[in-house]
């Protein structure tokens, strides 16, 4: 009933989580889902690492942290955390990034020194470091080729969603057209021009509520030069026009 984080200090450390075997290497991160089985092989004295024990409930501050758009990549990386997924661990790769480094020694520093309000603050600082991770998807380390073929999709969308194109994906992964095709439908539900769309829109939920932008510009800043299919889009979508949206 809960998730782990597990934060590598020193050395190293093997682990089988559902079939794979993963070396977690000083400064990495691992994170395993609900529904993860692992063993642990035997370490020796000087690897250290930190198991954080996590309570789902735990990552409604962290949810609201990560903002109001709702975007593929975000969903998967929730729902590998949260739900009965085949995909039941993430390894982050990141001994080399500073924040991150950074904001695993706060929690563990507050940890440790008992600091008062610490709920509130190690929230935060997970918040934090979730925010640090997502902009470091291209850091996740993977033994199933096609979960990593996933990952950079997605990413790939979250990057390119206003003129990025499925054949240009598929050339940059090295994937056959169709083959690539029918692989994001499988492990997605939606075909690459619905998760491009659902980015879209949702960077166009975004620009309505947080800038001065008009319409016409939010439209073509997304990637519709037409504006009425813009709008009809966004209608079949959220069930009311752009600019009610922002009123609202």
């Amino acid at each position: 009933d809960y998730i782990e984080l597990i934060y590598m200090c020193s050395g190293s450390t093997q682990h089988i989580i559902d079939g794979d075997r993963i070396e977690l290497q000083e400064g990495e991160i691992l994170l395993l889902s609900q529904s993860a089985r692992q063993e642990i092989m035997p370490a020796g004295i000087s690897d250290i690492a930190v198991n954080f024990i996590i309570l789902p409930a735990f990552f409604d501050t962290v949810l609201q942290m990560l903002g109001e758009e709702e975007t593929p990549l975000r969903r998967f990386l929730v729902d590998c955390l949260k739900e009965n997924a085949a995909g039941g661990y993430l390894h982050f790769k990141v001994s080399d990034v500073l924040p991150i480094q950074n904001l695993i020694e706060n929690l563990i520093w507050t940890l440790i020194h008992e600091t008062p309000n610490k709920r509130n603050i190690n929230q935060t600082t997970m918040g934090l470091l979730f925010l640090q991770l997502i902009n470091h998807t291209g850091r996740l380390a993977s033994q199933r080729e096609e979960e990593m073929a996933l990952v950079q999709v997605l990413r790939y969308i979250e990057e390119n969603y206003k003129d990025g194109t499925l054949s240009d994906l598929a050339q940059i992964l090295h994937y056959d057209f169709s083959t690539l095709s029918r692989e994001i439908k499988k492990k997605t539900g939606k075909n690459y021009t619905q998760l491009v769309q659902e980015k879209r829109l949702s960077q166009a939920c975004f620009l309505l509520k947080n800038t001065d932008l008009n319409v016409e510009q939010i439209s073509r800043q997304i990637g519709y030069d037409n504006i009425s299919y813009f709008h009809r889009l966004f209608r079949q979508s959220y069930r009311i026009s752009p600019k009610k949206f922002r009123d609202a």
